[in-house]
């Protein structure tokens, strides 16, 4: 299980390193190509030409879903490698008996809980994204900017650091978004989802 978790960590590592500089870039969409996230080894790479001659705001607007995207993607591949360690909530999810460590892990895992736990799923999810995972207060800096006032501390980085780290999140977010698209491919297709594992000859129950 160890090596389970490790290859998993070890096919996003990329993602961590240190955020390259801002490729430059002959593409038609001018005045996004040193935008955050245009970097080596493809640039500014807009193949459907979803910003070609549009604004500010509407690159702005993608961006925020990109962000809003690699968000819950990490948090998906964070989950599905913490419920496949073994790690559950101790107890019962309802009332019948029917135990937190007996749902499966990934899409299985909806089949198994009760449409009463999806329906407050959902709520909460809704609850969060109307209420609490926005800016409520008009006063965020970039998009994704959740701040609200707080986390003092981001305004003691210096403008390079900030940059940095924001290009750390939204690398960690695309690689997270192609895990988790990875993990669930390979689950419909009869598979497990840590193909590297079964091929290395460590398969993961």
């Amino acid at each position: 299980m160890k090596l389970a978790i490790a290859t998993t960590l070890a096919a996003s590592a990329a993602a961590f390193a240190p955020a390259s500089k801002p490729a430059s870039t002959t593409s038609l969409s001018a005045g996004f190509e040193n935008e955050l996230g245009a970097q080596a080894p493809l640039g500014f790479w807009d193949p459907l030409n979803m910003v070609y001659e549009q604004d500010q705001d509407r690159f702005d607007r993608l961006r925020y879903v990109e962000i809003k995207h690699g968000r819950i993607a990490m948090l998906a591949v964070t989950g599905h490698i913490v419920t496949t360690a073994g790690v559950r909530l101790p107890g019962d999810i309802d009332y019948h008996g029917t135990s937190f460590a007996s749902i499966p892990v990934g899409l299985a895992g909806l089949k198994s809980i009760p449409t009463e736990g999806i329906i407050q799923i959902v709520a909460f999810i809704g609850f969060l994204e109307l209420f609490v995972m926005k800016d409520v207060n008009g006063t965020g800096d970039f998009p994704g900017d959740f701040r609200n006032g707080g986390s003092k501390s981001w305004d003691k980085l210096s403008e390079e650091d900030k940059l940095k780290k924001r290009a750390i999140e939204l690398n960690n977010g695309r690689a997270a978004q192609m895990g988790i698209l990875g993990l669930m491919v390979h689950e419909m297709m009869g598979g497990s989802g840590y193909v590297i594992n079964d091929l290395l000859g460590y398969p993961v129950n």
